[in-house]
């Protein structure tokens, strides 16, 4: 695996799908964001106490809405590797609706196990970051149970730390950091809670799938999967 291959396969599949990509991210985060964009307003008017309340709500709603997206966006992923989309969006998030509780637990725990490791000595938190990049796909696609994700995730991407690490960094801090931030300046002019919803909503749809894609594409290239697999075999949750 190499970070080029990665990025020129998620790439194609992202520009082809766009549609797809963007409507099944929009499910959640029309809500999610409105939610967000009225915690905003709340906390522009509150005490310090108040401040914090609202910020820790925003930070929650945020983490799991992100976690629920992801499920059928690595579905999603894996259902246009032939070069078709074979479901709808509702299709394919009552498809991964078993998964998705497993998803939001592995998701959670990660965040505040690499949290814990950014603000205490910040290279523990990295090291977490690059090992567990791949706990939504095996949760999704292998049917791992959240806390065997973990092992999974790090048995997979044992000896391709940095390229991971590379593939996070453009993700992560590229797409959905810059790119993100440069789309919701598009929408400023917009009354406050208006730019900050459709701001945000424009935003994430665009570039969490982008994301989705890239660690999506990482796992199969990193499994030896070349081609979406012929038939989709429910396994249960250990």
């Amino acid at each position: 695996m190499s970070v080029d291959s990665v990025l020129s396969e998620a790439w194609s599949l992202y520009r082809r799908f766009l549609k797809e990509f963007f409507l099944t991210a929009l499910v959640v985060f029309v809500a999610l964001d409105a939610l967000t964009a009225l915690v905003d307003q709340a906390s522009r008017d509150s005490s310090q106490g108040e401040l914090l309340f609202w910020t820790v709500v925003a930070t929650v709603i945020s983490l799991v809405g992100y976690f629920v997206v992801q499920a059928p966006l690595v579905e999603l992923v894996r259902d246009v590797r032939d070069g078709r989309a074979d479901r709808s969006v509702g299709e394919t998030y009552r498809a991964v609706q078993p998964r998705i509780g497993a998803v939001i637990g592995a998701g959670v725990i990660a965040a505040v196990c690499i949290g814990a490791g950014l603000l205490a000595f910040l290279v523990p938190g990295l090291v977490l970051l690059t090992l567990w990049a791949l706990i939504v796909p095996v949760v999704v696609i292998e049917g791992c149970g959240p806390m065997r994700s973990f092992g999974r995730s790090q048995e997979i991407v044992r000896g391709h730390l940095w390229t991971m690490f590379a593939l996070m960094l453009i993700a992560f801090v590229g797409v959905m950091g810059i790119v993100a931030n440069l789309i919701r300046l598009l929408f400023l002019p917009l009354p406050d809670f208006v730019d900050v919803w459709l701001g945000s909503l424009v935003a994430h749809s665009l570039t969490v799938p982008f994301a989705a894609v890239v660690l999506t594409t990482a796992y199969f290239q990193l499994t030896g999967e070349r081609a979406a697999p012929a038939e989709r075999v429910e396994q249960p949750l250990p």
